[in-house]
C-alpha cells in the first residue's frame, strides 16, 4: 500500500490533493492513503474560524469547507490528527475520532485504526507541562486561556496508548519526541534552524511523553510535523528495554561482567528500529510530503478503514479514568493509590471478546453528517472585515453512536453536565442545496432549523444541570418535559422524589456512579 504523509496541512487541502495527483501522474502509480500530522484546520464556517488560537490577521478559511459542504470530495482516504492550529470546537465534538467530511477521518484525542491490515496510531495536540495532568475541562465558547489549553496533550491519552501491545506500523504526532535529534543529522538541523540550539540544551525541544511512547510502543514508522522542517532519524530500541506492568517502558541494564559476557555469547538478534520522519508545512519548494510503501492486505476497491479491537477495549476499561476538571489528578500506577487498584489495562482475552461482541464488524461506518451550515463565499466573501462570534457547543451524532455502542462516555457531555449546562440536541443542522439558485432549508413552521433530538446515554451518574426553579428551594430538582410522563417516581441522588416543572431538553439516561467518583464530575459551586 502506497501512503502519502503530509506535515502541517494548514488548511491547504486542494494543494495537497493536487500534489498527490501530480505524483500519481508522473510515477504512474496510485496513492491509497494520505496521513496528515496536524494543523489540519478543519474550519467549516466563520464561527469555527474564531476558535483557532492565531492572530486574527492570519485567520483564513482556506479550502476545507468545500469538502465539508460536498462541493469537493477527497480523492483519497485521508486520516489526520490535531495540532495547535485547529478548529478546536469541531474536533472536540469527536474525542474518539470520526469523519469531519466524506473520506476524511480524524483520529480523536488519541486513536488506533487499521487500514488494509496496516495498524496506525496517533495522538493530537502539543505538550505543555502545566496542562498535562488536567482533565479535558474546556468547552465552547472558549476564552483566551481555554482556546489554547484545549489542544494541549493530556496524560489520559498517553496512558491509554501505553496499554497497547503488539505491532504498531505507523504512529502520528504533531510534536517531536524529546531527544529525537540525537538519532539524525543534528548538525544539519542546526544549520537550517540555529535557534533550536537553546531548546536542545535545555531539553525543551519536543515532548517528553512522546519520548516515553516511542520507547513503549516502538512503531516501525513515526511521522511528525510542527517545527516546519524535514528531519529524518533512525531510533534503535535496545533489547533491555521492556514494557513494565503499568504499560510504561523501562530500561534494565546489568553492571556485572558475567551478564555482559553471557550477552556476547548469545547469537545477535536484529535490533528493532523506528524510522522517524518530520515534514514541513504545505508551501512551494518545501518538503511537506513523502510517499512510503508498506505491505498490506490485498483489498479490491477503496481502502478498508477498521476500528482496532484492542484500542476499543482500552477505551472501555479506562472510561472511569476520564476527568473533566481543571485541577490536577493522577492515574493508577504501582506507586499510586491502593495496591488492589488496577493499573495495567492491556486488554485481556475476555475484554477483547466483549468488544468483538459489541462490534461484530470492526469496519468504521461511513456515517458523516453535516451539523452546521458551511461557509458561503458568495455571501461571506468579505469576512476579513466581518465581526463574528464563537459558535455554541454542538454534540456530534457520530460520537453519540460510538459511545452508545461501546458503553463509554463523551467527555464533552461530561464537562457540560459538570458545569451545569444543558445538553444540546443531537442531529443534523440546516442543509443548503447549492444545485439550485435558491437556498432551501429544512425548517419548522416557525422558521427555526429542524433538528432531530437524540437522547444521550451516559454510563456515569452525574449531577443534574443546575437550575433555579421559581417556587422551590430544592437544589436537586430536574425539570421534565411536559410530553414525557414518567411511569415511576424518579429519585434524586439523595433519594428524594423529583418535581415536575417547565419543559427543558431531554435529560440523558444516567446510571448510578460509585460515590467515590462523583466529585470528579461535580461542578464547583464556589
Amino acid at each position: 500500500m502506497k501512503i502519502a504523509v503530509e506535515g502541517c496541512a494548514h488548511g491547504e487541502l486542494e494543494r495537497i490533493y493536487e500534489t498527490i495527483a501530480n505524483i500519481e501522474k508522473d510515477a504512474g502509480t496510485k496513492i491509497d492513503l494520505l496521513l496528515c500530522c496536524g494543523d489540519f484546520q478543519s474550519t467549516r464556517n466563520l464561527e469555527d474560524l474564531q476558535t483557532m488560537a492565531v492572530p486574527k490577521k492570519y485567520l483564513d478559511m482556506c479550502s476545507f469547507y468545500k469538502y465539508y459542504s460536498g462541493e469537493l470530495v477527497a480523492p483519497v482516504l485521508t486520516i489526520f490528527i490535531g495540532g495547535n492550529h485547529e478548529a478546536s470546537n469541531y474536533l472536540q465534538e469527536l474525542p474518539y475520532g470520526g469523519w469531519v467530511a466524506p473520506n476524511i477521518y480524524y483520529l480523536g484525542y488519541a486513536g488506533v485504526v487499521n487500514v488494509n491490515g496496516v495498524r496506525i496510531a496517533g495522538i493530537s495536540g502539543i505538550f505543555k507541562g502545566h496542562d498535562f495532568l488536567r482533565g479535558h475541562h474546556e468547552y465552547p465558547p472558549y476564552n483566551e486561556s481555554t482556546c489554547r489549553s484545549v489542544y494541549h496533550v493530556r496524560q489520559l491519552e498517553v496512558f491509554r496508548l501505553k496499554q497497547l501491545s503488539g505491532r504498531v506500523d505507523i504512529f502520528l504526532s504533531h510534536d517531536w519526541p524529546t531527544g529525537i535529534y540525537e538519532y539524525g543529522d543534528k548538525a544539519q538541523l542546526l544549520r537550517r534552524k540555529p535557534f533550536f540550539a537553546a531548546d536542545m540544551e535545555s531539553g525543551k525541544l519536543g515532548s517528553q511523553p512522546l519520548e516515553e511512547l516511542l520507547k513503549a510502543i516502538q512503531p516501525s514508522y513515526w511521522f511528525a510535523a510542527h517545527l516546519h522542517c524535514k528531519f529524518a532519524a533512525l531510533v534503535p530500541h535496545n533489547h533491555s528495554q521492556k514494557r513494565s506492568d503499568d504499560g510504561s517502558s523501562s530500561s534494565s541494564s546489568s553492571s556485572e561482567d558475567e551478564d555482559e559476557d553471557d550477552e556476547k555469547e548469545k547469537p545477535s538478534k536484529p535490533v528493532p528500529v523506528t524510522k522517524f520522519l518530520a515534514l514541513d508545512k504545505c508551501l512551494p519548494r518545501r518538503a511537506f510530503l513523502q510517499v512510503v510503501e508498506l505491505p498490506s492486505d490485498p483489498v479490491m476497491g477503496k481502502p478498508r478503514l477498521e476500528y482496532d479491537s484492542q484500542w476499543l477495549a482500552i477505551l472501555h476499561s479506562t472510561n472511569h479514568l476520564i476527568s473533566v476538571k481543571e485541577n490536577y489528578y493522577y492515574l493508577p500506577g504501582k506507586k499510586a493509590g491502593e495496591l488492589t487498584e488496577r493499573f495495567n489495562f492491556t486488554p485481556t482475552e475476555e475484554e477483547l471478546q466483549a468488544v468483538t461482541t459489541k462490534f461484530e464488524k470492526l469496519l468504521v461506518p461511513e456515517n458523516f453528517e453535516r451539523t452546521v451550515p458551511a461557509f458561503d463565499p458568495e455571501e461571506q466573501g468579505n469576512y476579513k472585515h466581518m465581526v463574528v462570534g464563537q459558535p455554541k457547543v454542538h454534540l456530534n451524532p457520530q460520537s453519540n453512536t460510538f459511545c452508545a455502542a461501546l458503553g463509554i462516555d463523551d467527555p464533552l457531555c461530561l464537562v457540560l453536565l459538570a458545569n451545569g449546562k444543558e445538553l444540546p440536541a443531537v442531529g443534523a443542522a440546516e442543509v443548503q442545496d447549492k444545485s439550485n439558485d435558491k437556498e432551501e432549508q429544512l425548517t419548522e413552521d416557525k422558521g427555526e432549523p429542524l433538528i432531530t433530538p437524540t437522547k444521550r446515554k451516559l454510563n456515569l451518574s452525574l449531577p443534574a444541570p443546575k437550575s433555579e426553579p421559581a417556587d422551590t428551594s430544592d437544589k436537586n430538582v430536574i425539570d421534565l418535559p411536559e410530553e414525557e410522563e414518567p411511569e415511576e417516581a424518579i429519585l434524586s441522588p439523595e433519594g428524594s422524589q423529583l418535581e415536575e416543572s417547565a419543559p427543558v431538553p431531554s435529560i440523558p439516561n444516567i446510571k448510578k456512579l460509585k460515590r467515590r467518583n462523583q466529585d470528579i464530575y461535580q461542578a464547583q459551586e464556589e
